[in-house]
């Protein structure tokens, strides 16, 4: 087995990989406003699919990405998928259409998704059980950070170049990233126990993980959490600018948010081992979808003028994050919790089919934006009550 570095380094290094998705995706937020007046005037709600095109494109990455781990390795797979994030990221740099700009933002995703892809399966080769969700909780709670600095950042660097610009910041995160995975992590899949590539081997793997109903029920679950968190943040700098007229704040608004949410991590890694994975989702989607219908309720009254019901978005849009923190980790480590010996593969099914069924749940959730936040809040209750119920049967039955 591959030696472990020190627990604290680890963490890091797998953070930062998985931060490569959040930094492209929060610190765009900021320069949507200026991508709309510039590539689609016309359709301003349009701007949003910069988020959804590259979470489609890491969701169909991820489907060749797993595979790749289990026949090459994982820091290879990680290596080349920064190469393609770093094509793409040209690409979008110089992009003269809304229509380049999307395909530019695709092919980050395909890249992005090695770097997602193989951490996970790192981790599962090193860990296992509830000491992986741990571990994988200690990860997402430092890659919070980064939802909480990134739109400062774009901002920053908006105001002093333009949006433009930010995908050069992309590029330098990207290889620092890949340098440190490369220079100071062994290979963590010995070789043999590769797996070929090949159709009879991703047959039976995909028929193992499509035929195991614990796995199936978990990657639904997944799907129904990555939605909530995909039309929070195709819609939130809308919400934060043209309902709630916070422009100029939007990106100390939005950091507050991530750090407010950032402790759910920490809280999960602390209670998992002695809760389990399954009580802590279900607590957690109980309380999004009871938070949730009670604040959708709110703003459907119209008791209270739009001005004086910011902090009730606030608190709803902070309940959202906090609850990513204590579930997907989770529901994660469930998911791959049978598939030990092809983690890659299984992280790489388990995530895809989840985020790209997630944009097409999300995406649209997003786009009913209509100068406030209610389809937003109305569409996550209606998602976070399916999850509770189908967490709460499968808690039932492993009982």
């Amino acid at each position: 087995m591959a030696r472990r570095l020190p627990i604290v380094e680890f963490i890091a290094m797998m953070a930062m990989l998985f931060s490569m998705v959040a930094f492209a995706i929060d610190a765009m937020l900021p320069g949507l406003p200026q991508i709309a007046s510039e590539l689609s005037p016309d359709a301003p709600n349009r701007a949003q699919l910069v988020v959804t095109a590259f979470m489609f494109g890491m969701g169909a990455g991820t489907f060749f990405a797993g595979p790749l781990a289990d026949a090459y390795g994982r820091i290879v797979v990680s290596t080349i998928g920064v190469v393609i994030f770093i094509a793409g990221t040209l690409l979008a740099y110089a992009a003269p259409s809304l229509e380049l700009l999307l395909a530019a933002r695709v092919l980050q995703g395909l890249g992005v998704a090695g770097p997602r892809i193989a951490p996970l399966a790192i981790i599962r080769d090193l860990y296992e059980g509830r000491k992986m969700a741990q571990i994988t909780s200690f990860v997402t709670m430092v890659f919070m950070l980064v939802p909480a600095a990134a739109p400062s950042v774009g901002a920053l660097i908006i105001d002093q170049w333009n949006w433009r610009a930010i995908f050069l910041a992309f590029a330098v995160f990207a290889v620092v990233a890949a340098l440190w995975l490369n220079i100071r992590q062994d290979e963590t899949l010995a070789v043999e126990d590769r797996r070929p590539l090949n159709y009879q081997v991703l047959k039976s793997g995909f028929l193992e993980i499509v035929t195991n109903r614990m796995v199936v029920t978990y990657t639904l679950i997944m799907t129904l959490a990555f939605a909530t968190l995909i039309g929070q943040l195709s819609s939130t700098q809308q919400i934060y600018t043209d309902t709630f007229g916070k422009t100029e704040n939007f990106p100390l608004w939005f950091a507050l948010t991530a750090l407010l949410a950032a402790p759910a991590t920490f809280l999960n890694a602390m209670l998992v081992l002695r809760v389990g994975m399954r009580r802590m989702a279900l607590w957690a989607f109980g309380m999004q979808a009871l938070i949730s219908t009670i604040i959708g309720a709110i703003f459907l009254s119209g008791v209270l003028p739009w001005d004086s019901l910011f902090y009730f978005w606030f608190f709803w849009s902070t309940v959202n994050l906090f609850t990513a923190g204590l579930t997907l980790g989770n529901l994660q480590a469930l998911a791959l919790q049978p598939l030990g010996h092809i983690a890659g593969f299984g992280a790489s099914v388990t995530i895809a089919t989840s985020t790209i069924i997630a944009v097409f749940i999300g995406g649209p959730i997003g786009l009913a934006f209509d100068g406030t936040p209610v389809p937003l809040v109305i569409g996550v209750a209606i998602l976070a009550i399916i999850a509770w119920y189908l967490t709460w049967r499968s808690t039932r039955e492993t009982e």
